[in-house]
């Protein structure tokens, strides 16, 4: 019987997907990951994800079901390559998605490495998305899951082939109605509960003053600058915004406004009307071809800059750095720097990168 470790939050999807492989005949082991204590990111009660009552949920569900179930203290590597990554990113005026990053190298670095001391064949993971080994090429596919609602493949571009083949997603076949229906079958206390939204480590979504906290520094006052660099208006920090956003833009300047870039250099902010925020292509780097294989020509996908945007034509092009070129063939809104450009062939997703520089 082949052991399958897997990553528990206390969430019903990791809690189904932990049933699921006992179901069809693997030996699990269950595993939260302790990422950081309320101290390490300011907040003085259980208001985050992985909080003991998580714990204890993912507990219950491992004794009820029959397997079992550890804690690992990951805390220093989460604030290594997580929150301090975050951090920067902000401050250099760039957007991050921490949440690829706590997926790249916690669950499918650090707990891939922690499974296979165990002697584990497989990490599994409550994603909803879908592995296939496709016969033709003799590689692993990463697609995305069945419920377009749903589908997670968006933060999962930077697996590897080795990873691929000893990851199983077992929710991807599902819809997230199916999978609560399977865990009140199983009578599985966390049936109904809530997913979580927001970044685990700032429950309360003022990513100002966590990161003020963090760095123990304030940047201060700074101008809002219109197109032309017309002075229109005062923002209380750079790191206060992102490509796109119009709440908390008070300027001397009548319509709506949204903010175009970020200069962190000199602390201004620079704003524009919602037709400015589109734009066609991007230089994306730090990029992961889920095959292994880098295309030798331009070649059409479909791609998104965001959770969840809708797929949009593109043409795709390698540069001899390593860096990629992505033109759409219509303007995408908000393309912001720091995060990630995923690309797809239909359900296949060929892999993605982080956003470095915004064209035309």
């Amino acid at each position: 019987m082949s052991k399958a470790l897997i990553a528990m939050s206390g969430g019903v999807d990791s809690s189904v997907a932990a049933v699921l492989m006992k179901e069809q005949g693997y030996d699990p082991i269950g595993v939260t990951m302790k990422l950081y204590d309320n101290e390490d990111i300011q907040m003085e009660h259980e208001k985050t994800c992985c909080s003991l009552s998580d714990v204890e949920d993912a507990r219950s569900v491992a004794v009820k079901v029959g397997f079992p179930y550890y804690v690992f203290n990951f805390k220093a590597e989460f604030n290594e390559k997580v929150i301090e990554k975050f951090v920067q990113s902000y401050m250099n005026g760039r957007t991050p998605n921490p949440c690829i990053d706590c997926n790249r190298y916690l669950k499918f670095a650090e707990l891939y490495r922690r499974a296979k001391e165990l002697g584990c064949e497989f990490i599994v993971t409550g994603h909803y998305a879908r592995i296939r080994f496709n016969e033709k090429t003799k590689k692993y596919e990463l697609m995305k899951g069945i419920d377009d609602g749903k589908d997670q493949s968006y933060v999962l571009y930077h697996l590897t082939q080795e990873q691929l083949a000893h990851t199983k997603f077992p929710l991807g076949e599902y819809t997230k109605d199916e999978i609560r229906e399977k865990a009140e079958q199983v009578g599985l206390l966390n049936a109904h509960k809530h997913d979580s939204q927001d970044i685990c480590f700032i429950p309360d979504g003022n990513h100002k003053k966590f990161i003020e906290g963090y760095t123990g520094e304030k940047v201060g006052t700074g101008d809002f600058l219109d197109i032309n660099g017309k002075v229109v208006g005062t923002h209380q920090g750079y790191y206060r915004y992102t490509v796109g956003q119009r709440k908390g833009v008070q300027v001397k300047r009548e319509g709506k406004n949204y903010v175009l870039e970020i200069k962190p250099e000199s602390n201004e902010v620079v704003i524009g009307r919602n037709k400015d925020l589109f734009h066609s292509t991007l230089i994306a780097g730090d990029f992961n071809w889920i095959s292994g294989e880098a295309p030798m020509e331009p070649i059409k996908v479909q791609g998104r800059t965001r959770y969840h945007q809708a797929l949009a034509d593109a043409t795709v092009t390698v540069m001899e750095n390593g860096e990629v070129k992505v033109a759409f063939d219509e303007p995408q809104r908000a393309i912001t720097k720091g995060q990630s450009v995923v690309l797809y062939d239909g359900d296949v997703v060929l892999g993605g990168g982080t956003i470095l520089e915004i064209g035309e």
